[in-house]
């Protein structure tokens, strides 16, 4: 896609992504585009749609048995956010399956693509998004510490619209 960076493959080969873990995520708008709020002194300041993707990211939790959220925070143009799937055994009245990373996240950007465009038909989600398996309490630690702080670092964040080389 023209002013992205080029995209490659970053799910683990043969992993089940609903294995009971901790999962770094981070879902960006479409193009980029800063749609969110704005970073003001280093906090984040949501605007409408911001305030819609933090809610239904919020009500993750709700929808799927056996997942917490840890840290999250919206930003302009991206969420981020770790999904910790809990081990809640098997139920016996009704075998229960854990959802993957991928239908929460893509149950969130359809959820929250559908409530923005109650206000305005042309926002829209990247096609994917990246993720990380968080294997060791050290990167835990590392990847909260980078999420609570993003606002601090905008201008220097990877995904700010300066930072993104465009083609």
């Amino acid at each position: 896609m023209e002013g992205l960076p080029q995209r490659k493959a970053n799910r683990l080969k043969q992993y089940d992504y609903s294995r009971p873990g901790f999962y770094f995520v981070t879902v960006c708008a479409k193009d980029m585009r800063c749609c969110f709020g704005e970073v003001i002194k280093g906090e984040m300041i949501l605007n409408e749609w911001g305030k819609i993707a933090e809610k239904f990211w919020k009500e993750i939790p709700k929808y799927y048995k056996g997942i917490s959220l840890d840290v999250f925070r919206v930003m302009p143009n991206h969420v981020h956010g770790i999904i910790v799937i809990g081990d809640v055994g098997a139920d016996i009245i009704r075998p229960y399956k854990r959802p993957s990373i991928s239908q929460m996240v893509g149950s969130f950007k359809r959820v929250s693509s559908k409530a923005i465009h109650i206000t305005d038909n042309n926002f829209a989600w990247h096609k994917s998004f990246y993720d990380h398996v968080i294997r060791k309490e050290e990167s835990l630690d590392k990847i909260r510490e980078y999420i609570i702080n993003n606002p601090l670092k905008w201008k220097l964040d990877k995904y700010h619209p300066k930072n993104t080389i465009i083609r």
